[in-house]
């Protein structure tokens, strides 16, 4: 049978059995449709254009409010991003991007930008606090083929500016030193600092944490998520340094991230920028009030707590000059995310703050972007456009709620001291580190149920099935 026959036959056959396959229940049984589809790893050149084009103001240009704004000028919307400050950049070092996210920025032609820059790591390794034994272990290679893209890792700053180039190059216009002061919902409207007013068809707040937006959309929340008792400290030791130590010379042999785990404190560490730096981030329990803390003894502090633990870790630590020390917090459930004139949102950080514990924070905010063009894709007029909010609000509320309760969840899995719950836990983790087969693992990277819902969930997809589902219906909204 001539090629070209099989590959229309093909593309026939997903098309019609895909929809009548949206299963209710947790299977990856159908999978194998997938591999008569377009190959994923391609950009796609021609995606579905809105049926109403809109005028989007997107307020923030970080990670999410860029991912945003893509996912919507993709779709023909005309998107206007406002950042307050001067000029662009992202504040920290390394980030995670997982198949989850990585799948829509490849799509997106994001990994254009960004893959020179990134390291794509063979493995997660979980070890002993005291000694560096592995104790668990995740596969990564496996990731591509099972979910359609890479587990990535790089400088937060090269994704911001991947991101930032992906969204010059689709006509978002960025306007810096545009701080914002007031929101109107009643007519899609911005004040900026400098009395400038801006307005569109739909407001967007995606300015992070310390979101002011959320507090226009829910008038009775404040503008801080909840703290924590947790504390991180954030560092980078030059690569060429450790490749002078034979003793820490080994933990550069293969891209991998490595994580100590021990009581009420973990520290992550792996390679960015090229495989130039790595990146370490030393999470610990700490009460005392943030207002109390001084950058200046953050190093001294750092080193101090962690001075028992492994002696690599330790060697590890006695290369960093300088450190930043950050609180957690995390974001409880809101009440909604939607103001209800329906004229603007928010979303990310600003709707769902999390724990770093699931390293989903930043990938969340960005399948918030895809999902939210989708929802608006197939609105014909504007009294669609509550009903599709509404839609994307219920889709990504479970979806971010839920990865909020599985990254403090890992707070609980990774802090037990030594003790029968530690042991329990290792030997739960025990099958990686072996190399044999195992149906579930303490390890929530490697446990298959909770490893193919995290990064399985391909956001553009499961929004179009959720419209599909429930079809947008007309809704009178005369204010």
């Amino acid at each position: 049978m001539p090629a070209g026959v099989v590959n229309q036959r093909a593309q026939a056959v997903s098309h019609h059995l895909s929809p009548h396959f949206d299963v209710g229940y947790p299977s990856q049984s159908f999978l194998f449709l997938k591999t008569l589809k377009e190959d994923s790893k391609a950009t796609q050149q021609h995606v579905a254009q809105a049926k109403l084009p809109l005028r989007i103001v997107v307020v923030g240009a970080g990670l999410g409010g860029l991912a945003t704004a893509i996912a919507l000028a993709r779709r023909g919307h005309s998107v206007e991003v406002l950042e307050q400050a001067s000029q662009l950049g992202e504040v920290g070092a390394g980030i995670q991007v997982p198949p989850n996210s990585c799948l829509l920025l490849q799509r997106w032609g994001v990994l254009e930008h960004l893959g020179p820059h990134a390291v794509c790591p063979e493995s997660i390794k979980f070890r002993k606090w005291s000694n560096g034994e592995t104790v668990g272990y995740t596969e990564l290679r496996d990731m591509e083929h099972d979910f359609g893209a890479a587990y990535l890792v790089c400088h937060r700053a090269d994704l911001h500016r991947s991101l930032l180039a992906t969204a010059v190059n689709l006509g978002v216009e960025i306007r810096l030193d545009s701080k914002v002061t007031n929101y109107d919902a009643m007519d899609a409207s911005v004040q900026l600092s400098n009395g400038s007013r801006i307005a569109g068809d739909l407001i967007i707040g995606a300015d992070g944490i310390h979101s002011h937006a959320r507090a226009a959309v829910l008038p009775e929340m404040g503008p801080e998520p909840k703290r924590t008792e947790f504390a991180a400290y954030r560092a980078t030791i030059e690569v060429r340094k450790m490749k002078a130590d034979p003793a820490l010379r080994w933990l550069l042999d293969k891209p991998s991230l490595h994580i100590w785990i021990g009581d009420g404190s973990h520290v992550m560490a792996y390679t960015i920028s090229r495989g130039e730096a790595f990146n370490m981030v030393l999470c610990h329990a700490d009460q005392s009030d943030p207002a109390t803390w001084t950058q200046d003894t953050a190093v001294t502090d750092m080193k101090n707590h962690f001075a028992s633990w492994d002696p690599q870790l330790v060697k590890l630590t006695s290369m960093i000059d300088s450190c930043l020390k950050w609180p957690l917090k995390t974001g409880a459930r809101l009440r909604t995310w939607i103001h209800p004139l329906s004229k603007m949102l928010i979303l990310g950080d600003a709707a769902h703050a999390m724990l770093p514990y699931m390293s989903q924070g930043a990938a969340m905010a960005v399948e918030d972007g895809a999902a939210l063009a989708v929802a608006l894709n197939d609105a014909a007029d504007r009294s669609e456009i509550p009903a599709a909010m509404q839609s994307f609000e219920a889709e990504r509320m479970e979806r971010s709620t839920a990865m909020q309760e599985a990254s403090r969840a890992n707070g609980i899995i990774w802090h037990y001291e030594d003790g029968p719950e530690q042991i329990a836990r290792d030997q739960g983790m025990r099958a990686e580190v072996e190399g044999r087969p195992f149906s579930w693992s303490s390890n929530q990277w490697s446990d298959p149920v909770t490893s193919w819902w995290t990064y399985g969930y391909d956001a553009e997809e499961r929004m179009a099935r959720a419209m599909r589902v429930g079809k947008v219906s007309k809704i009178d909204v005369t204010a």
